[in-house]
């Protein structure tokens, strides 16, 4: 019986770590995105001359930053 207790715990804690590391996926993926917006919408003012070029600047840092951090894999979701 304890065989079966410690096999079943194992597998819990498997599916916990599985999941976080899918939660986390998904939320380095949702922050990409939001970042690529920001960096569309101040690409945007800027070229409708209501923006800055260091605006535009700090959001492409912000994706690269991201990028170096977490991986590209958001780009191609």
């Amino acid at each position: 019986m304890a065989g079966f207790l410690d096999r079943a715990k194992e597998q819990a804690q498997r599916g916990l770590t599985q999941g976080k590391q899918k939660i986390d996926e998904v939320q380095s993926q949702r922050t990409g995105g939001d970042l690529l917006k920001k960096l569309g919408a101040a690409y945007y003012a800027e070229r409708q001359g209501t923006g800055s070029p260091q605006a535009t600047q700090q959001a492409l840092q912000a994706v690269e930053a991201h990028i170096a951090t977490n991986g590209d894999a958001f780009l191609r979701g």
